[in-house]
Protein backbone atom coordinates (compact mmCIF):
# COMPACT_ATOMS: atom_id res chain seq x y z
CA UNK A 1 0.00 0.00 0.00
CA UNK A 2 1.40 3.58 -1.00
CA UNK A 3 0.04 6.52 0.57
CA UNK A 4 0.54 10.18 -0.93
CA UNK A 5 -0.33 13.31 0.64
CA UNK A 6 -2.16 16.09 -1.34
CA UNK A 7 -2.07 19.55 -1.61
CA UNK A 8 -4.48 19.86 1.11
CA UNK A 9 -3.95 19.14 4.57
CA UNK A 10 -5.04 15.81 5.70
CA UNK A 11 -5.96 14.18 2.29
CA UNK A 12 -4.35 11.43 0.93
CA UNK A 13 -4.38 9.30 -2.00
CA UNK A 14 -4.30 5.81 -1.05
CA UNK A 15 -2.47 3.25 -3.61
CA UNK A 16 -3.89 -0.64 -2.13
CA UNK A 17 -2.07 -3.38 -3.09
CA UNK A 18 -4.13 -5.30 -6.00
CA UNK A 19 -3.41 -8.43 -8.26
CA UNK A 20 -4.79 -9.68 -11.11
CA UNK A 21 -4.44 -12.50 -13.44
CA UNK A 22 -6.75 -13.42 -16.08
CA UNK A 23 -10.07 -14.48 -13.93
CA UNK A 24 -9.73 -10.39 -12.83
CA UNK A 25 -8.72 -8.73 -9.64
CA UNK A 26 -8.07 -8.75 -5.87
CA UNK A 27 -7.48 -5.80 -3.18
CA UNK A 28 -8.35 -5.47 -0.06
CA UNK A 29 -10.17 -2.64 0.56
CA UNK A 30 -9.05 -1.91 3.79
CA UNK A 31 -7.38 -3.77 7.14
CA UNK A 32 -7.11 -1.44 10.41
CA UNK A 33 -3.79 -2.55 11.65
CA UNK A 34 -2.44 -1.81 7.51
CA UNK A 35 -3.95 1.80 7.75
CA UNK A 36 -2.80 2.42 11.49
CA UNK A 37 0.99 1.51 10.26
CA UNK A 38 0.25 4.58 7.50
CA UNK A 39 -0.73 6.91 10.10
CA UNK A 40 -4.09 6.52 9.21
CA UNK A 41 -6.07 6.30 12.38
CA UNK A 42 -9.80 6.83 11.86
CA UNK A 43 -12.80 4.65 13.35
CA UNK A 44 -15.33 4.00 10.69
CA UNK A 45 -18.69 3.17 11.56
CA UNK A 46 -20.43 3.35 8.42
CA UNK A 47 -20.54 2.02 4.85
CA UNK A 48 -21.93 3.32 2.10
CA UNK A 49 -22.44 2.17 -1.59
CA UNK A 50 -23.15 4.92 -4.25
CA UNK A 51 -24.47 3.67 -8.11
CA UNK A 52 -24.55 6.42 -10.39
CA UNK A 53 -24.83 6.74 -14.59
CA UNK A 54 -22.41 8.47 -16.81
CA UNK A 55 -22.78 12.84 -16.13
CA UNK A 56 -23.84 12.08 -12.38
CA UNK A 57 -22.60 15.25 -10.23
CA UNK A 58 -22.91 14.40 -6.39
CA UNK A 59 -22.12 16.54 -4.06
CA UNK A 60 -20.36 18.97 -2.66
CA UNK A 61 -21.37 17.18 1.15
CA UNK A 62 -20.77 17.45 3.94
CA UNK A 63 -21.75 17.10 7.85
CA UNK A 64 -21.57 19.68 11.03
CA UNK A 65 -21.99 18.84 13.52
CA UNK A 66 -21.07 15.39 13.90
CA UNK A 67 -18.32 15.92 10.86
CA UNK A 68 -17.54 12.83 9.01
CA UNK A 69 -13.86 11.88 7.62
CA UNK A 70 -14.34 9.46 4.24
CA UNK A 71 -12.34 6.60 2.47
CA UNK A 72 -13.83 6.79 -1.18
CA UNK A 73 -13.11 3.86 -3.74
CA UNK A 74 -14.29 3.09 -6.99
CA UNK A 75 -15.08 -0.67 -7.27
CA UNK A 76 -16.79 -0.47 -10.87
CA UNK A 77 -16.21 2.64 -13.44
CA UNK A 78 -14.65 6.16 -13.24
CA UNK A 79 -14.86 8.99 -11.25
CA UNK A 80 -13.34 12.20 -10.72
CA UNK A 81 -13.34 12.38 -6.69
CA UNK A 82 -12.92 16.40 -4.37
CA UNK A 83 -12.23 17.07 -1.90
CA UNK A 84 -12.86 20.81 -0.47
CA UNK A 85 -11.24 22.37 2.98
CA UNK A 86 -14.48 24.22 4.39
CA UNK A 87 -12.62 24.92 7.60
CA UNK A 88 -13.31 28.36 9.09
CA UNK A 89 -9.80 29.76 9.78
CA UNK A 90 -8.00 27.09 7.78
CA UNK A 91 -5.38 28.54 5.72
CA UNK A 92 -6.67 26.35 3.02
CA UNK A 93 -10.65 27.27 3.09
CA UNK A 94 -12.40 26.96 -0.09
CA UNK A 95 -9.37 25.15 -1.89
CA UNK A 96 -9.76 22.18 -3.20
CA UNK A 97 -8.25 18.84 -4.52
CA UNK A 98 -9.67 16.64 -7.59
CA UNK A 99 -8.26 12.91 -8.52
CA UNK A 100 -9.52 10.14 -10.75
CA UNK A 101 -10.67 6.87 -8.45
CA UNK A 102 -11.46 3.86 -10.80
CA UNK A 103 -11.50 0.07 -10.15
CA UNK A 104 -8.37 0.00 -12.67
CA UNK A 105 -6.55 2.03 -10.31
CA UNK A 106 -7.62 0.66 -7.33
CA UNK A 107 -7.01 4.00 -5.58
CA UNK A 108 -8.85 5.69 -2.58
CA UNK A 109 -9.21 9.06 -1.65
CA UNK A 110 -9.04 9.64 2.10
CA UNK A 111 -11.16 12.84 2.82
CA UNK A 112 -11.01 14.09 6.80
CA UNK A 113 -13.89 15.69 8.57
CA UNK A 114 -14.17 19.40 7.87
CA UNK A 115 -14.29 19.08 4.27
CA UNK A 116 -16.83 18.92 1.74
CA UNK A 117 -17.19 15.67 -0.76
CA UNK A 118 -18.33 15.25 -3.94
CA UNK A 119 -18.03 13.62 -7.13
CA UNK A 120 -18.55 13.44 -10.99
CA UNK A 121 -18.99 9.65 -12.74
CA UNK A 122 -16.96 9.42 -15.82
CA UNK A 123 -17.87 6.20 -16.83
CA UNK A 124 -20.97 4.74 -17.94
CA UNK A 125 -21.46 3.21 -14.31
CA UNK A 126 -19.69 3.72 -11.35
CA UNK A 127 -19.75 2.11 -8.25
CA UNK A 128 -18.48 3.74 -5.51
CA UNK A 129 -17.58 2.58 -1.74
CA UNK A 130 -17.07 4.71 1.30
CA UNK A 131 -16.13 4.25 4.58
CA UNK A 132 -17.17 7.04 6.96
CA UNK A 133 -15.91 7.42 10.83
CA UNK A 134 -19.90 9.04 11.78
CA UNK A 135 -23.54 7.70 11.04
CA UNK A 136 -25.30 9.77 8.16
CA UNK A 137 -27.48 12.32 10.25
CA UNK A 138 -30.00 14.47 7.76
CA UNK A 139 -30.23 17.48 10.16
CA UNK A 140 -26.24 17.81 10.37
CA UNK A 141 -26.16 17.78 6.31
CA UNK A 142 -24.86 20.85 4.11
CA UNK A 143 -24.39 21.18 0.61
CA UNK A 144 -21.99 23.52 -1.02
CA UNK A 145 -23.33 24.08 -4.90
CA UNK A 146 -20.71 21.99 -7.13
CA UNK A 147 -20.25 25.06 -9.60
CA UNK A 148 -19.87 27.77 -7.05
CA UNK A 149 -17.59 30.25 -8.86
CA UNK A 150 -15.36 30.70 -6.09
CA UNK A 151 -13.93 27.03 -5.69
CA UNK A 152 -14.33 26.67 -9.13
CA UNK A 153 -13.32 23.52 -9.29
CA UNK A 154 -12.30 22.33 -12.57
CA UNK A 155 -15.23 19.41 -13.19
CA UNK A 156 -14.55 17.11 -16.25
CA UNK A 157 -18.28 16.60 -16.92
CA UNK A 158 -20.60 19.60 -18.44
CA UNK A 159 -24.23 19.77 -17.75
CA UNK A 160 -24.15 17.22 -14.83
CA UNK A 161 -27.49 15.20 -13.93
CA UNK A 162 -27.74 16.51 -10.06
CA UNK A 163 -30.39 15.33 -7.25
CA UNK A 164 -32.72 18.45 -6.26
CA UNK A 165 -30.73 18.40 -3.22
CA UNK A 166 -27.79 18.93 -4.87
CA UNK A 167 -29.15 21.66 -7.50
CA UNK A 168 -30.44 23.20 -4.46
CA UNK A 169 -26.47 23.82 -2.71
CA UNK A 170 -25.51 27.28 -1.44
CA UNK A 171 -22.31 29.18 -2.00
CA UNK A 172 -19.97 28.67 0.63
CA UNK A 173 -19.86 32.02 1.07
CA UNK A 174 -23.62 31.90 1.34
CA UNK A 175 -23.45 29.43 4.22
CA UNK A 176 -23.17 30.77 7.57
CA UNK A 177 -19.72 30.65 9.29
CA UNK A 178 -21.17 29.58 12.11
CA UNK A 179 -22.40 26.25 10.97
CA UNK A 180 -19.15 25.71 8.74
CA UNK A 181 -16.45 23.05 10.63
CA UNK A 182 -13.65 25.22 12.59
CA UNK A 183 -9.72 24.61 12.32
CA UNK A 184 -8.85 22.38 15.37
CA UNK A 185 -5.88 20.64 15.96
CA UNK A 186 -3.41 20.68 13.29
CA UNK A 187 -4.17 17.29 10.33
CA UNK A 188 -1.13 15.68 9.82
CA UNK A 189 0.21 16.50 5.91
Amino acid sequence: MRVTTLSLPGVRLIAPDAFQDERGWFSELYRAERYRAAGITDAFVQDNVSVSARGVIRGLHLQEPKAQAKLVSVVQGEVFDVAVDVRVGSPSFGRWVGTRLSAANHHQLLIPEGFAHGFAVLSELAIVHYKCTRAYEAEAELTVRWDDPDLAIDWPVRDPILSAKDSAGRRLRDIDPARLPRVAAPVDA
